[in-house]
């Protein structure tokens, strides 16, 4: 009762403020270098020989046994390194349903923690994933970057999923609490990256850079997520310097542009009822959900809870209000 009458407040608060944001979506948070383009593109090199297949076993520290990277990359039931890190997954989870949906294990890992170019799911209320869900088979949920492919398959996927194997991923993903693996760094230059299915990864033996306004969020080591899709291997996310006391403030506040985060989120941001938590969680996923609920492309029951929230906020807040949440441990 407390909470609908907070997110009540909320909506009556802040209805009639309207959107600071008419610019492009934020490349970097969406796993892209540099904003879409209308030119045409360049042609096409000609397609260099496929290497062999390396069917070499491969190890991650303390993995449970050895997988060849056909294994690990397998979308109908992709490696486990850590059995016993999570409950026994359902059979969507751990295998998907041919030929229309993907293993969930295979991009979000059999312990939901995701990566940064798609979402950290465990921990999340059964309510709010199944209406997520729900969103994507709708197609109330779309990305304002139309660049970004991994939503549209979310979209194909909800569409091939039955209502019980939608329960049945909820409740076993909402059964893990959500434990942070991101480090939050306050920096003005970062490592020269490259983008890899659209995460960032640092660049063998290469400098720095400037962050500008940017969140730059990379595996702490590249081989075991990139390649081994090690679920225990972390995330640093470099964030500009002065964007945690900025986003503090508003997170706590509102700063005058917004509702505190902490009035539906928690006090600890860890959640409440049937709204997720927010800390410690990714925070190129944080702006992206942001931007899309501001633009109008996230739409459903959440983003219109969220909608006159986020209105009033530039690009930069939401990086701060990203960041700072990130940090919270």
């Amino acid at each position: 009762m407390r909470l609908a009458t907070s997110v009540a407040v909320v909506i009556f608060a802040t209805a009639f403020v309207f959107a600071a944001n008419d610019g492009p979506p934020p490349p970097w948070a969406y796993g892209f270098p540099s904003a879409a383009t209308s030119a045409p593109p360049a042609p096409a090199a000609a397609p260099a020989a496929a290497p062999a297949p390396d069917s070499t076993p491969k190890q991650v520290p303390g993995g449970a046994g050895s997988f060849t990277l056909a294994q690990i990359r397998d979308g109908f039931g992709p490696a486990d390194w850590f059995p016993g890190d999570h409950p026994v997954m359902p059979e969507i989870v751990a295998h998907g349903k041919r030929p229309d949906v993907r293993a969930c294990s295979l991009c979000h890992y059999p312990n939901g923690k995701g990566r940064p170019e798609n979402a950290g799911v465990s921990g999340l209320p059964v309510a709010y994933f199944v209406q997520t869900m729900a969103d994507f088979k709708s197609e109330a949920r779309k990305s304002a970057d139309s660049r970004k492919g991994n939503t549209n398959l979310m979209i194909a996927y909800a569409k091939a999923m039955t209502d019980d194997e939608v329960k049945a991923a909820a409740v076993y993903f909402g059964a893990m609490a959500w434990t942070p693996w991101i480090k939050v760094v306050e920096a003005s230059t970062v490592p020269t990256t490259r983008i890899a299915g659209g995460m960032f990864v640092k660049l063998d033996g290469s400098g720095t850079e400037p962050i500008g306004a940017r969140i730059i969020e990379v595996p702490d080591d590249t081989e075991r997520t990139e390649t081994l899709r090690d679920p225990r291997s972390g995330f640093t996310a470099y964030v500009p310097v002065g964007s945690l006391k900025k986003g503090e403030a508003l997170v706590t506040t509102g700063g005058g542009k917004t509702t505190r985060c902490a009035v539906c989120h928690g006090a600890d941001l860890k959640g409440l009822g049937p709204v997720p938590g927010i800390a410690g969680r990714s925070p190129s996923y944080t702006v992206r959900q942001l931007f899309d609920t501001q633009r109008g492309t996230r739409k459903g029951v959440w983003a219109d809870l969220m909608k006159p929230v986020v209105a009033n906020l530039t690009n930069d807040d939401m990086l701060a209000i990203a960041a700072y949440a990130a940090s919270r441990r």
